[in-house]
């Protein structure tokens, strides 16, 4: 079936990486409808994205929870396959409130596939982690490495994994990819599209951008006593494009009907906390100010991808940098220093489905 005639709902499609894929598929021929509750998006990026493609994206506001509005959402749509981004996302967030991540994820996942299940769709690309290997007893990490998260968002994901892995058993005209992706980075080239994440970001390079234009005063290394090169921990950074163009790569392998299939999204190449911060002060042209601060619990010493499955049998690599990431998302912060804010956030009302 030529990619034309499929409709992809991509579920948090407002967000950092929903709406990078979003593009990669509208520009190779998918129909495209995307989901959001906007809980840490902006309808804003929708726009971006329309600015980007020059392509009408159908938006509706519902979170996965919602189960009778995925209901009439299966109903209004005829589709082939979902790619499942929605969820709360942060490991640091996920040890204070480990309830909400295991209903939002988890739950609303169920509500998801139970929806896709009763209107015949069986085809999903699931956004897992590499937080689902825990501490790796080897680096770089193949697929086959044991499962063993450890903190509640890695759980979650995990946990979402087995759920799905037990239902294509279960059931073999389901088909799913588990792509286990790394630290996604970077910006859209344009500048135009970027991650916005609201309130104080999670994550490191985020956070270092918002040092950068003047936001935070002083990003926090949390420490410096890994058994590492320079003693912060490692983490395999990849671009976000790179990263999205691999959703496209396991959509497509979802047509040769490929049962439950897991794959590594990342570089195969770490780099420390210390060494990233090098890299985006090369890019922002000034020594970006930092402080050691005790480790976070959860944090393991390295996550480095071992991708060679990936590219073996969907035909994906990287191609951005490491520096290609710092670029662009400097391009994209300088040129937005408060994100998305300051715009309209909140989508026309008729893009709300309304159950009877």
């Amino acid at each position: 079936m030529p990619c034309s005639d499929k409709h992809i709902l991509i579920t948090g499609g407002a967000g950092y990486i929903g709406s990078h894929t979003t593009i990669e598929l509208l520009q190779a021929g998918y129909k495209i409808v995307i989901i959001d509750n906007l809980h840490n998006s902006s309808y804003e990026a929708i726009r971006r994205i329309e600015k980007i493609t020059s392509c009408h994206v159908p938006f509706h506001k519902v979170d996965i929870l919602d189960k009778p509005k995925l209901e009439l959402l299966f109903k209004k749509y005829k589709f082939w396959g979902v790619i499942h981004f929605a969820g709360l996302k942060a490991v640091g967030e996920s040890t204070h409130k480990p309830l909400d991540y295991h209903h939002v994820n988890i739950t609303g996942t169920l509500c998801l596939l139970e929806t896709m299940k009763a209107a015949g769709c069986t085809n999903i690309v699931f956004s897992s982690s590499a937080t689902v290997y825990g501490e790796p007893p080897y680096i770089p990490i193949p697929e086959t490495s044991p499962l063993g998260a450890t903190n509640p968002y890695g759980h979650t994901k995990h946990f979402i994994e087995e759920i799905i892995r037990d239902l294509c058993i279960a059931e073999p005209i389901w088909n799913a990819a588990l792509l286990r992706y790394f630290n996604p980075a970077g910006a859209h080239p344009s500048g135009i599209m970027g991650e916005d994440p609201k309130g104080i970001p999670y994550n490191l390079m985020p956070y270092l951008a918002q040092v950068a234009v003047g936001k935070r005063e002083c990003l926090s290394v949390f420490g410096s006593d890994f058994p590492t090169r320079d003693g912060t921990g490692i983490r395999d950074y990849i671009h976000v494009v790179d990263l999205s163009l691999g959703h496209l790569a396991a959509l497509e392998k979802l047509s040769t009907n490929p049962g439950c299939v897991a794959y590594n999204l990342g570089t195969g190449m770490g780099s420390t906390v210390l060494e990233m911060i090098t890299a985006f002060n090369s890019a922002v042209g000034k020594e970006l100010p930092y402080k050691i601060c005790p480790r976070r619990a959860g944090d393991v010493p390295n996550l480095t991808a071992d991708p060679s499955k990936a590219k073996a049998e969907l035909g994906w690599s990287t191609k951005f940098t490491l520096e290609d990431c710092c670029a662009d998302l400097w391009r994209w912060q300088l040129g937005n220093p408060n994100g998305y804010e300051g715009f309209e956030s909140e989508p026309p009302a008729e893009t709300d489905l309304v159950v009877e």
